[in-house]
């Protein structure tokens, strides 16, 4: 759940304009709202009200009924579409709220994906019987909810200590995606592409290739079970961690 706070997310929005503008105005200037927008959340928030920066990833317009707009946004974590509702509206200098929200994707869930409860009871009353074709489809592996963070591989004889909390160092990669920036939250995972751990990145992933030994990650979120795995063995040359 802590990594999909941080997560994109996209919403469906229905926009109330407090008077009729032509369409190619609101087109026109909601279109300029993709990119690095300021916002100052609401009064009713849970964080303090000062500016900040916030990234809007695409906009596109479903409909226009008159005063009313129905749109689709996705969005960096944190981006009030109250309160970008609102600036737009004075933006305009002719006053919108919003009417309707539905957050449609966090991270890689999409709305299209879910399942209801009852959908939910009736795939248990099955596994209950022997039949878990169904529960299989609702409840996914951790892996799936990490498939948005930036990834690092080990090797075999890395996983028991990382099970046990230890930080990772360079030696121990197999191999990493790009663009790993410092200070990111990664997801570090065993060569059968099992989740170990969540850590922190002390290195961008270009240092690590030019370097042969440091800390690479703090890990901080241990998910993996311990001794699944061989420990390493005592004196091995080529130490992992």
């Amino acid at each position: 759940m802590q990594t999909l706070l941080k997560a994109g997310k996209e919403y469906i929005a229905l926009m109330h304009l407090h008077k009729e503008v032509d369409e190619e105005i609101i087109r026109k200037e909601l279109n300029e709202l993709i990119g690095k927008i300021t916002q100052i959340p609401p009064v009713r928030s849970a964080v303090k009200r000062r500016e900040r920066k916030r990234e809007i990833y695409y906009l596109e317009i479903l409909e226009i009924d008159k005063q009313d707009v129905l749109f689709r946004v996705g969005c960096e974590a944190g981006t009030y579409i109250r309160k970008l509702i609102f600036d737009f509206g004075k933006k305009l200098d002719i006053g919108a709220n919003m009417q309707q929200l539905i957050r449609t994707k966090a991270g890689p869930f999409k709305i299209e994906d879910s399942f209801t409860l009852h959908d939910l009871k009736d795939a248990y009353e099955f596994y209950k019987e022997g039949n878990d074709k169904e529960i299989k489809k609702i409840i996914l592996p951790m892996e799936f909810a990490v498939q948005h963070l930036p990834k690092i591989w080990v090797f075999d004889n890395c996983v028991d200590s990382l099970a046990h909390g230890a930080d990772l160092s360079i030696p121990g990669v197999s191999k990493l995606e790009s663009d790993i920036k410092e200070g990111d939250l990664v997801a570090i995972f065993s060569l059968k592409d099992e989740l170990i751990c969540l850590g922190n990145a002390l290195l961008e992933s270009e240092n690590v290739l030019k370097q042969e030994k440091g800390k690479f990650v703090k890990t901080h979120k241990v998910f993996i079970e311990r001794r699944i795995y061989p420990k390493r063995v005592i004196g091995e040359k080529n130490e992992n961690l």
